[in-house]
């Protein structure tokens, strides 16, 4: 039995194509695994905060030296990351926005990157001295975007600060097997947007297949 994360960013709500496609993920994958357990966790329409700098002191001070007040100051983060702990999966719906990722999820990303928490720091290690915590899950991220183009050597590729940021600060927690779908042609045709979302709910159900 597996447990999954569900995660959408998205502020849109029924307009959004991200949200459509991780609700038909899930829909799908527990229909095919039953028994799977899901959280549900919407940083789009329900943001978390930003750090600040009492969480950064928190984050920072061995936990018998934190006072109330501090364990407050990183509470949701610590809601935040024994969420991601318990996932053994995270479906994440994801719109581009500038060519990377909206603000709430960088707060999202911001409060479950924590030393002690999702990564080690190891002083003797001169070489690499980060661990990684968060090893064995895997990511489906379903992302949505205004145009076309953005794969490796495409036309917009050097453009997309998006995938490659995710594979970064995901990977440098311990989460490295990761899955895109793209939904694409948002601000085009809708001929264009309309094959580029059948395109991905064939995917979808292939990978909830596999």
């Amino acid at each position: 039995m597996a447990h999954l994360l569900h995660i959408d960013s998205s502020p849109r709500g029924d307009r959004s194509h991200s949200r459509r496609l991780t609700r038909e993920f899930v829909e799908a994958w527990q229909q095919t695994h039953p028994a799977d357990t899901v959280t549900y966790r919407d940083v789009g329409r329900q943001p978390v905060p930003h750090v600040d700098e009492p969480w950064i002191v928190a984050a920072y001070a061995p936990p018998e030296q934190r006072t109330p007040e501090l364990w407050e100051a990183i509470r949701v983060s610590d809601q935040l990351i024994d969420e991601l702990i318990a996932a053994d999966i995270l479906v994440i719906g994801l719109p581009m926005y500038n060519f990377s990722v909206p603000s709430t999820f960088k707060a999202y990303l911001d409060q479950i990157v924590r030393v002690g928490r999702t990564f080690a720091i190891d002083p003797e290690d001169a070489e690499d001295p980060y661990k990684p915590l968060l090893l064995g899950k895997k990511m489906f991220v379903i992302t949505a975007r205004g145009s076309s183009g953005f794969g490796p050597g495409e036309r917009y590729g050097h453009m997309n600060h998006q995938d490659p940021y995710l594979r970064v600060a995901f990977g440098f927690i311990g989460i490295t097997d990761i899955t895109f779908v793209h939904v694409e042609n948002d601000e085009h045709s809708s001929e264009s947007l309309a094959a580029s979302i059948a395109a991905a709910q064939a995917q979808v159900a292939q990978l909830v297949a596999a």
